[in-house]
């Protein structure tokens, strides 16, 4: 494991943003508005329900968050690919956090069920990440079920989520 700290502010997700906190063509977390989560509680790669690493994050609800007002107009919700999204963007994040090398990118997702809505009249969306299995070859990928909620609700699960880190070459 490399020695970074286990949670991370808005100011260090942002700086991971711009490729200075895994070094240049490593992991990256996208810009805002993009950017799904406000901070990271707590992220290892030896603990969660599985024991190969997990990694917890969360997004403080503002009722002018940018797809509530395109996402339904009249009726706003978070779109169910954005919670998809963030579970992807942490996953990438946690290999980073390893040490591992290379650009992340989504390989794709098992079974994704959406269980409820985040609407602007919510206060926090807490996201789970637990690896069931890391693979560390010339393509460094983690395998990883999550799931996303809404003050403590369980608005959506992914099962067998996959991304991937792979260097130019």
């Amino acid at each position: 494991m490399a020695d970074y700290p286990t949670h991370f502010d808005k100011d260090a997700l942002l700086a991971c943003a711009r490729g200075e906190l895994f070094g240049p063509g490593n992991a990256q977390l996208p810009e805002p508005p993009m950017l799904m989560m406000d901070r990271i509680t707590d992220v290892s790669g030896d603990r969660g329900a599985n024991g190969k690493g997990h990694i917890v994050a969360e997004l403080d609800i503002d009722p002018e968050l940018w797809f509530f007002a395109c996402h339904f107009p009249g009726n706003p919700v978070m779109p169910g690919c954005l919670m998809v999204d963030g579970l992807w963007q942490l996953t990438g994040f946690n290999l980073g956090w390893r040490g591992w090398q290379g650009q992340g990118f989504a390989l794709g997702a098992g079974e994704v069920k959406l269980s409820g809505m985040v609407r602007p009249d919510r206060t926090r969306v807490t996201y789970h990440v637990d690896f069931t299995r890391v693979i560390e070859r010339r393509l460094k990928m983690g395998v990883a079920d999550g799931r996303v909620e809404a003050d403590g609700e369980t608005v959506c699960q992914i099962k067998d989520m996959k991304v991937g880190l792979a260097t130019a070459g």
